[in-house]
């Protein structure tokens, strides 16, 4: 529980997906009155504060406990703020940082730190010793590795590395028992260790999207927690059968890939609702798609496609269904009983000649475009 009067400082700052807050670069630690000196002036019993954007540092009885100047133009870290030993809350997103001070190890209470979108090369390996950390962001910056150090931090519960890059993870990743969000993309990733499988707590989401994976390692399917994956934009050519065993998803990205089939085991995950798989190379898909029976969302868009299996009919939660620019010659008939279909994509399909199914569906109100 925080101390009395000081605002809880945890996972509802981080501005990130899913945690009702604005998104990187915007941060709202509103809450009481800390007792922030005004602008220019320094708590005479405290730290020389004349660097800091007014208001930017906050304190509790006279201690500062958060230091919040997103956005302020910082060129760096003054040294001051690593004898601020009670900050628990940084958060310099969007500023001009291209590095960060060895003395940030100092900071032992720190649950959270903010650096999105900075100009970072390197993470020193003193951020090893913030054994209370719980959410680090350092998307958006210019990292081509992360210190092994960082695999200790025990607590944490989201990371975002997202938007750098990053070429290598080591096995240590799987340390992260705590972690619920992970945010991998937009680097330049050739692997994901087998590790990633360890990480029992990842429930969120967990993003690999824009790297050059060329495969993911079977292990995803130990993550029978998470509900969100994002494998988009690589060079996958197929998806672990094990991927079923990720009974927990809700959102599953694989477009922009080279999938030529899916697994037969995808059927098995049940409470699936979107299912994104446009640009591939599927050419069919298995029967046991139609085990998807929470499916709402499904995007075939650009496959080279020539049949829907009869299993989609089966699909009766199904409101939006993309098969743009697929190859396509007929539809089944049984799609016109899907009642709950809203939209029916169909362009840059060549039919032989309109499916049965379209009259019907238009009748009964849902939008379907040739």
């Amino acid at each position: 529980m925080p101390d009395p009067g000081v605002q809880d400082l945890g996972a509802q700052d981080l501005g990130w997906p899913g945690l009702g807050v604005p998104g990187p670069g915007v941060s709202d630690v509103s809450g009481p009155d800390l007792g922030v000196p005004g602008p220019g002036v320094s708590d005479v019993s405290g730290p020389d504060l004349r660097w800091a954007p007014p208001g930017a540092v906050r304190f509790d009885g006279g201690a500062p406990v958060a230091l919040v100047a997103p956005g302020a133009g910082l060129p760096s870290l003054p040294a001051a703020v690593g004898d601020m030993a009670t900050l628990r809350h940084v958060d310099l997103d969007g500023n001009a940082l291209t590095t960060v001070p060895g003395w940030i190890g100092r900071l032992e209470r720190l649950r959270v730190l903010l650096l999105y979108g900075n100009r970072i090369a390197a993470v020193p390996p003193e951020v090893g010793r913030l054994a209370a950390l719980e959410h680090l962001s350092v998307g958006h910056n210019a990292l081509t590795a992360v210190p092994d150090a960082l695999w200790r931090l025990s607590r944490l519960r989201s990371l975002n590395l997202a938007e750098n890059e990053i070429a290598d993870l080591p096995p240590g990743l799987g340390g992260l028992r705590e972690l619920r969000m992970l945010d991998l993309g937009h680097n330049r990733l050739r692997e994901v260790p087998a590790e990633i499988g360890d990480l029992p707590g990842l429930t969120d989401y967990l993003y690999l999207s824009d790297n050059g994976l060329t495969s993911v390692p079977a292990s995803l399917g130990r993550l029978d927690r998470l509900g969100y994956l994002n494998l988009a934009e690589n060079r996958l050519a197929a998806l672990p059968e094990t991927i079923g065993g990720m009974t927990g998803l809700h959102e599953l990205r694989v477009h922009d890939n080279r999938l030529t089939a899916l697994p037969e085991s995808i059927g098995r995950l049940t409470g699936l609702r979107e299912l994104h798989l446009r640009n591939n190379r599927l050419a069919g898909l298995p029967e046991s798609l139609g085990g998807l029976r929470a499916l709402r969302h499904l995007d075939l868009r650009g496959n080279p496609l020539e049949r829907l299996p009869d299993a989609v009919v089966r699909l009766t939660e199904l409101t939006h269904l993309d098969l743009r620019a697929t190859r396509l010659t007929t539809l089944p008939g049984g799609l016109a009983e899907l009642s709950r279909l809203e939209k029916l994509d169909l362009r840059w399909v060549k039919f032989d000649e309109t499916p049965a199914c379209v009259r019907p569906l238009r009748e009964r109100g849902c939008v379907v475009l040739l």
